[in-house]
């Protein structure tokens, strides 16, 4: 219990830290949000009426877990719609609502000699991938659990890291460390061409849909409101197009 309580106050402070500098007397409206989401909610939030937003990214499960530990954020947005759902009946998080969606594809350098998932099994391949308890591994082990087992098991020994969030994959790949990774489409688009994605065939995409909610609690309850509202529909929903997401479902 005193190393959860010492993580909480940790979290809690990461909170308050993490953002930009705020002004006048504007409520702080704190949100929690999965890794890739950074650089498209870094730069609709700035103009968030009504309130300075305050900006914490790491990977979904990490976040989630700083809630039950009594990490009191306004809003939590993650790379799936399980952990909100969890979150939701624990009696957490307000109702989630799906906000846009993703694509998971293989993230390779320009001059990678690899051109497809059958390349992962190759010997010496070095690959990274999310780890199973964060929604972008989550998916990659979706993939790989849909090809033949042996080329599953091929792939799986060639994996060097196994990173806590999508920007830990894409910190590989940008060091050279890995020949691959499985990444989402937004992640490759926001390298600026240093990386190059492969789309992986239809039969073995994943459907990554994100969700957002209302923490329980929120000292700033109808701020946060209006901003996962504005998630789907509203300059945020805008800026997360431009970043290669897609629309919310349905």
């Amino acid at each position: 219990m005193r190393a959860a309580a010492w993580a909480a106050v940790a979290a809690a402070a990461l909170l308050a830290g993490c953002g930009g500098d705020g002004g006048g007397d504007s409520p702080r409206l704190v949100v929690s949000a999965a890794a890739s989401l950074s650089d498209a909610l870094g730069s609709c939030s700035r103009s968030f009426g009504g309130a300075d937003v305050k900006l914490s990214f790491a990977g979904s499960d990490e976040l989630a877990a700083q809630l039950r530990r009594g990490v009191k954020p306004d809003v939590y947005a993650a790379a799936n719609t399980e952990l909100p759902e969890e979150l939701h009946r624990e009696g957490l998080l307000g109702t989630p609502r799906g906000f846009a969606t993703n694509e998971l594809v293989l993230a390779v350098s320009e001059h990678s000699g690899v051109r497809s998932v059958d390349d992962l099994a190759k010997p010496g391949v070095r690959v990274a991938i999310g780890s199973s308890s964060v929604p972008v591994g989550s998916y990659t082990r979706e993939v790989l659990g849909r090809l033949p087992r042996a080329r599953t098991r091929a792939i799986l020994g060639n994996v060097r890291s196994n990173e806590p969030d999508v920007k830990g994959v894409i910190g590989k790949l940008s060091q050279a460390a890995v020949d691959a990774g499985f990444v989402y489409r937004s992640d490759v688009t926001a390298t600026g061409g240093r990386l190059r994605a492969i789309h992986l065939p239809r039969e073995l995409r994943p459907m990554v849909v994100y969700a957002a909610g209302v923490v329980k609690g929120a000292g700033e309850g109808q701020a946060a409101g209006r901003y996962v509202r504005g998630l789907a529909s509203g300059r945020c929903a805008a800026a997360l197009r431009r970043a290669g997401f897609g629309p919310p479902p349905g």
